[in-house]
């Protein structure tokens, strides 16, 4: 009987039309694809998975973490002084910390304090290496979310994607720039980083959850940033189950949020309703700290990720070609890219460090246009690939290695350039014999104060000289007021500068950096019967070389024209030392 039915059958069976020859030639090669696909993904498995991508990371955001410069000034004084403050009892402080405005959250602090206050134990009065002990925390927290994407981006698209990405996250300026600095937008950077992971590997609760603590402890201004991945969760993960997680997780770090607002600030307040307050309700001001017009982060992004950035953009033209493999899941990942440049460029009030949270979205976008580059060219109907085809397969490394190359060149000129700050402090350590007491001063040069980490504690004060800067400075904490909880009557939130900001008595300083810039009119450090220098490390002028500031290199033969300023530490000459000489 069964012989007979399939005899049937087989007299049943018509030819094949032209059509089915087609949809089986699609077929077969779409088969081949998708099993080529998994071949590589099955490459991918065992110790390789994990333990490579992590390597590769850490050890260039240990480098990061060692080498980096301070790039804002605001990461200076509106992080890692409070946190000296915390550790040791002193340290600058903010309009914004004072308890009147309270727009700075110190659960943010707590959690570095993790590190922080461990390290200031084992180290003691070495403050330097608390510093870069926080430091290789941040360098360890984006090693391990950015390990986490190159392994979700390895899975659902292949591992060619991964490590492209794996090479764009740690050779691009933008990324190894970011990723050791020490501000909310970097954690806010962490956080989109491991969301859009736990995205790709449908963890969609714990995308939320870790979404939320990003808005939270980081920057609330990144909420636009998650709000794509949060609302596709929301809808794939079942509504309720990551609603509750996403919920939960906010109410409990607000909380914990506002008890440590509480414990600093005296007072109930929550500094992240009061920063969208200010921000968004009115009262705000941030245009007082300088404007900069539209196309102020399209020339930052192309600085930080030179062509990257450009390919970046492009994501959205190559999607109706690669639409059956990056749509839509990847749009879903990357999209925020555009939403918050969008965003961010309509506000007056510009910063580089603003564009943190997608620093990790341009490295994947820009990855996925690299990967996609043959696609442009390729016959869907064709059995084998064409010239050009295999053609912009090949550009496709020497894309790459050239984006590559000259992020490479940028990061290292800019380390070249601009570390004299954190370098000239370094040397207070070998002036211990000038006595406990001493005041350091700074003038012009006080917006690339490292921290006090780099002051030694036999320096009992650092003061502000008067260079004609007509802003609000900031103050050293003053305990007699209540520390953190206090409200200096000297401060407010219009960036008028107080009296009481500048040290007037330059008779009083013990040592002095300065920039000198070779400038028509002398500086202070110039005058030899007053100031022996200690030290002297070059420094690149903006204002004398802004093109060289604005190029991915410094050639050497620049150094030669004059476009290097030299940072100096000097020491004064006392009356009773001239006599004994």
């Amino acid at each position: 009987m069964s012989a007979m039915a399939l005899s049937e059958a087989r007299h049943r069976r018509r030819p094949p039309s032209s059509w089915d020859r087609d949809s089986s030639s699609s077929s077969d090669r779409y088969s081949k694809e998708a099993k080529a696909e998994k071949n590589d993904n099955e490459g991918d498995r065992g110790v390789l998975k994990w333990v490579l991508p992590m390597v590769v990371l850490g050890m260039m955001r240990h480098m990061s973490a060692a080498s980096n410069i301070i790039h804002d000034c605001d990461e200076v004084f509106n992080y890692w002084e409070p946190l000296h403050y915390l550790l040791y009892k002193s340290g600058f402080q903010t309009w914004e910390y004072s308890s009147e405005f309270a727009l700075r959250s110190y659960l943010y602090l707590f959690f570095h304090a993790l590190v922080a206050g461990p390290a200031s134990l084992i180290y003691n009065e070495d403050k330097v290496r608390v510093f870069y002990a926080v430091r290789l925390f941040l360098g360890l927290i984006s090693t391990i979310t950015e390990t986490v994407l190159v392994i979700a981006l390895s899975r659902k698209y292949g591992k060619r994607m991964a490590w492209y990405t794996l090479a764009m996250l740690c050779l691009t300026s933008g990324c190894f720039f970011a990723s050791t600095s020490f501000l909310p937008s970097t954690f806010s950077m962490y956080a989109v980083t491991l969301s859009s992971a736990l995205f790709l590997l449908e963890e969609y609760a714990l995308a939320v959850s870790v979404a939320a603590v990003g808005v939270i402890i980081g920057w609330p201004f990144s909420i636009l940033v998650v709000l794509p991945v949060t609302v596709y969760s929301l809808i794939r993960g079942g509504f309720k189950r990551v609603f509750l997680s996403g919920l939960l997780t906010s109410l409990s770090i607000l909380a914990l949020s506002v008890f440590a607002d509480y414990y600093c600030y005296g007072r109930w307040t929550s500094s992240v309703f009061n920063l969208l307050k200010y921000n968004v309700l009115g009262g705000g001001e941030s245009y007082l700290y300088g404007t900069e017009g539209l196309t102020f982060y399209l020339r930052n992004g192309f600085n930080n990720f030179n062509f990257s950035f450009v390919l970046a953009l492009l994501f959205l033209g190559i999607l109706p070609i690669a639409r059956r493999k990056y749509a839509p899941d990847l749009l879903i990942v990357v999209s925020p890219m555009y939403i918050w440049l969008a965003f961010m460029s309509l506000q007056p009030h510009k910063e580089e460090r603003f564009l943190y949270p997608i620093y990790p979205l341009i490295c994947v976008a820009a990855t996925a246009v690299i990967d996609s580059l043959p696609d442009l060219f390729r016959d869907k109907y064709a059995i084998e690939d064409s010239v050009i085809v295999k053609i912009a397969k090949g550009l496709r490394p020497v894309l790459l290695g050239l984006i590559l190359c000259a992020s490479h060149s940028r990061t290292f000129s800019i380390l070249n350039a601009y570390s004299a700050p954190l370098e000239i402090y370094k040397h207070l350590g070998y002036h211990e014999d000038a006595g406990t007491g001493s005041v350091l001063c700074v003038g012009s040069e006080w917006h690339r104060f490292p921290s006090s980490f780099f002051v030694p504690s036999y320096v009992s004060e650092v003061r502000w000289i008067d260079d004609g800067f007509r802003g609000l400075l900031p103050f050293p904490f003053n305990s007699t007021l209540g520390g953190t909880a206090a409200a200096p009557p000297y401060f407010n939130n219009k960036n008028k500068a107080s009296d009481e900001q500048y040290l007037h008595d330059i008779e009083a300083c013990t040592f002095l950096v300065e920039l000198d810039l070779k400038r028509p009119y002398p500086a202070r450090g110039t005058d030899s019967s007053k100031w022996e220098i200690l030290a002297v490390v070059h420094f690149l002028d903006r204002e004398l070389s802004p093109a060289i500031h604005r190029s991915f290199f410094i050639p050497y033969q620049w150094q030669q024209k004059n476009v290097f300023g030299w940072y100096k530490l000097l020491r004064r000459i006392h009356k009773t030392d001239v006599d004994q000489v």
